[in-house]
C-alpha cells in the first residue's frame, strides 16, 4: 500500500522537538494574529456603526472585521519567504541530517543550526523562494508526463472519476516540492539550481512510487485536518461570540485556521518524513537518467530556467573565487 514507516516518522518528530515546537508557534501566532487583528477590525467597524442604523452597524462591523482579516493575510503575503527559509527548509535540513545517522543539536541550537545549514546550501531566502516555486511549476509537468498514473488505484469506475482522481493527484505532490530540497541538502550540494535539476529528474523516473505515497499521505493529512476542523467549530464560534457584532462568518473562517495551523505545524512535517523515507529509498543508488532530463527539457520552460540559474549560480561562485 504504502513505502514509509509511520513509526519512523514519528521517531523523527520525537527528534526535532525543537522544530515541532517552533512551527507550532509560528503557525498558531499566524493564526492567532488572524483573530486578533480581524477582532479588531470588525470592534472598530462596530464602533463606526453606532453612528448610524442597525443596518450600518451590521455592514460596518462586517466590512472591518474583513478589513482587518484581509490585512493580516497581505502580511502573511509578505512573511512567505521567511517561513519557507527557516520554518520549512530548517525542519527539513535537521530531519535529513538525523536520517544519515548525524547529530543535531537540542533546544533553539537546533534551529540555529538549521539556520546555517540552510543558508550554505541556498543562500538567501529570496533564491529559497524563487527555486522552490520553480520546483512546484516541473513537479507539476512531471505528473501531468506520467502515463497511466490512474492505474495503481483499483476503484471500480475509475475511468468515469478520472477528472476528479487527476485533480487529487494534482494536490498531492503539493508535498513533493519539499522533499526534492531535502536532495540538495542529503548530498551537500553547492548548486542547488543544479541539485534541483538532478532530484526533478530523479523524481520523474521514480514517478509512480512517490504519486502513490504522496496520493497516501494527502488523504491522511486532510482526514486529519478535517477531524481538526470539526472539533475547532466550537472554540472558534466561541472567539466569535467574543467580537462586537457577533461576525457571524467568522465561526467557520476561524475553525479553518486553527485546522490549518495544526496541518502546517504538525501534519505536514509527519508526511515530509514520510515521503522523505520514500525518496531517499527509491533513488538510493541511482543516477538521473538523461531520457528523463531530455523529457524535462522539453516539456516545461521552468525545468531550462533551473538549468540556467545553475550556469549563473556556479558563474557567481567561480567569479567571486578568483575575484574576477
Amino acid at each position: 500500500m504504502w513505502d514509509f514507516s509511520m513509526t519512523q516518522a514519528l521517531g523523527l518528530m520525537r527528534r526535532t522537538a525543537p522544530f515541532v515546537l517552533f512551527r507550532v508557534i509560528v503557525y498558531f501566532g499566524i493564526s492567532a494574529a488572524f483573530i486578533l487583528v480581524t477582532g479588531t477590525g470588525a470592534g472598530i467597524g462596530w464602533g463606526v456603526g453606532a453612528f448610524g442604523d442597525e443596518d450600518f452597524q451590521i455592514n460596518s462591523t462586517f466590512y472591518g472585521g474583513l478589513i482587518g482579516f484581509a490585512g493580516t493575510a497581505g502580511l502573511l503575503f509578505f512573511l512567505r519567504d521567511y517561513i519557507l527559509y527557516i520554518v520549512k527548509a530548517g525542519h527539513i535540513a535537521v530531519m535529513v541530517e538525523i536520517m544519515q545517522g548525524g547529530q543535531v543539536p537540542g533546544g533553539r541550537g537546533q534551529i540555529e543550526h538549521a539556520t546555517a545549514v540552510v543558508k550554505a546550501r541556498f543562500g538567501e531566502a529570496s533564491a529559497l523562494f524563487a527555486l522552490d516555486k520553480l520546483i512546484k511549476g516541473v513537479v507539476g509537468v512531471v505528473t501531468g508526463l506520467i502515463q497511466g498514473i490512474l492505474s495503481f488505484l483499483p476503484i471500480p469506475g475509475l475511468d468515469q472519476m478520472m477528472g476528479v482522481v487527476r485533480a487529487y493527484l494534482r494536490v498531492s505532490v503539493g508535498l513533493v516540492d519539499e522533499v526534492i530540497l531535502a536532495h540538495g541538502i542529503k548530498t551537500k550540494a553547492e548548486n542547488p539550481w543544479s541539485s534541483a535539476q538532478d532530484a526533478l529528474v530523479l523524481y520523474a523516473q521514480n514517478a509512480r512510487p512517490m504519486l502513490v505515497n504522496a496520493a497516501w499521505l494527502t488523504l491522511f493529512s486532510y482526514g486529519l485536518a478535517f477531524v481538526v476542523f470539526l472539533i475547532m467549530l466550537a472554540p472558534a464560534a466561541a472567539v466569535v461570540y467574543l467580537i462586537p457584532g457577533a461576525w457571524s462568518a467568522g465561526g467557520f473562517v476561524f475553525a479553518i485556521l486553527f485546522a490549518w495551523a495544526v496541518k502546517a505545524a504538525l501534519i505536514e512535517p509527519f508526511a515530509i518524513a514520510c515521503l522523505l523515507q520514500v525518496f531517499f529509498k527509491v533513488t538510493d543508488g541511482q543516477q538521473p537518467d538523461p531520457v528523463w532530463r531530455a523529457k524535462l527539457d522539453a516539456a516545461t520552460a521552468k525545468f531550462k530556467e533551473l538549468g540556467t540559474r545553475a550556469a549563473t549560480w556556479a558563474g557567481a561562485r567561480f567569479s567571486g573565487r578568483t575575484g574576477v
